[in-house]
């Protein structure tokens, strides 16, 4: 994107302008992180009940949910400012591309030359676009004419459709007019409960409980491992249509997760670990906001970054059980032992409170030779979408 010189123009659009032709094209799911810029059509996306927006508590974290809800089926739409595009590209890398994840970026184009904003935004500002060139985004001026909105849309679909990756309309201040906000309060939920079945014993492999997962979770669950030994682990067990192996994108598995149960009835687990976990903790607010009725979040803590080599984390001083309770989740549970972990996980699946957290310590280590998912990531990830659909 070659610099432009701000023009003061005052030309814009309403919101429903554009979500209108958007939603036509089946773009209805939306979600991101606030900007001056997107404020209205973040509101007119809040306040009209055809849509449905997820505010994420990072801008990478709004990227997996979209990749979630892709996979579920969605037509998906990711909104932040270009100083939060830093924040994407992580999850745009090493999560949309190689897994062929297309979604519509709205990017506001703060720092634009010529015009006057905050000191934070400036480098970000004449860099954006060589940026987006870099991580092989495509993008294209948000449109300030409604006449022009067709348009931009056929070009942005046309993109995604022929690289299945994501592309970016970068939106200028005073593209969209602001016709307010009505936003449904949110409803007051009791605390939640935390149980203890820790017995203080020799912990359990993650082989072993990663079994207990394939023996115990129903056909038609939904389910996701993080990044690491704990994807390799589940395929050398036993590869699975139902099983998504996230590679890179650390830290996203909960995320893409809660984007996939929002979208299906299906029960969805997560496979989460505690570096994992820390590196986004953001996402059980998030989470626990939105409260899925069908997801299971398991937490395997072996206090160390088991791929890398060792080194710890820092999860022994984090109570991850009471993070979930405080951040909204109904139930978590506390175990250390594969029995234990068995119990709950089968509590789990045959209902209850949801979403729920399983907090497991495990013992570090892994198989001695462990092998890698042999299908591509984009062909894991087409099987679990036609997997979700079926």
């Amino acid at each position: 994107m070659a610099p432009v010189l701000f023009t003061g123009a005052t030309r814009m659009i309403s919101a429903d302008a554009f979500l209108g032709p958007a939603r036509e094209r089946g773009f209805s799911f939306y979600t991101g992180v606030p900007c001056s810029f997107l404020t209205p059509l973040i509101n007119r996306v809040i306040s009209d009940p055809a849509l449905a927006y997820v505010g994420a508590a990072s801008e990478g974290e709004a990227v997996a949910i979209a990749a979630g809800a892709w996979l579920a089926g969605r037509q998906t739409v990711v909104m932040c400012q270009n100083s939060g595009l830093g924040n994407t590209v992580n999850p745009l890398t090493s999560l949309n591309h190689p897994f062929r994840i297309p979604t519509l970026l709205i990017v506001t184009w703060r720092g634009q030359p010529g015009l006057k904003d905050e000191p934070q935004h400036a480098l970000m500002g004449r860099v954006m676009g060589p940026l987006l060139d870099t991580i092989a985004v495509g993008h294209a001026g948000f449109p300030r004419e409604a006449a022009t909105v067709p348009a931009a849309l056929d070009a942005a679909e046309r993109a995604m459709a022929a690289e299945s990756l994501p592309f970016a309309l970068v939106m200028e201040k005073g593209s969209v007019r602001d016709d307010g906000l009505d936003q449904p309060a949110q409803p007051a939920r009791p605390r939640g409960r935390i149980e203890n079945l820790r017995e203080g014993g020799a912990r359990p492999a993650r082989i072993d409980l990663l079994r207990c997962v394939q023996a115990l979770a129903p056909a038609e669950a939904a389910v996701v491992a993080t990044t690491g030994k704990t994807g390799r682990e589940l395929f050398t067990l036993e590869d699975r249509a139902q099983q998504l192996y996230q590679v890179g994108s650390m830290g996203c598995a909960s995320a893409m997760g809660l984007g996939i149960a929002l979208n299906t009835t299906r029960p969805v687990l997560v496979l989460d670990g505690d570096g994992a976990a820390l590196m986004k903790l953001g996402s059980l607010a998030t989470i626990g906001a939105h409260a899925p009725g069908n997801l299971i979040h398991v937490l395997l803590d072996n206090g160390v970054h088991d791929s890398t080599g060792g080194q710890a984390t820092v999860s022994p001083n984090v109570d991850f059980a009471a993070v979930a309770r405080a951040c909204g989740y109904p139930l978590a549970f506390r175990c250390d032992s594969e029995a234990g972990f068995a119990r709950v996980l089968e509590a789990a699946v045959s209902g209850g409170p949801r979403p729920v957290l399983i907090h497991a310590l495990i013992a570090p280590g892994s198989l001695s030779e462990l092998g890698r998912p042999t299908i591509a990531p984009h062909e894991v990830a087409r099987r679990f979408r036609a997997f979700l659909a079926d």
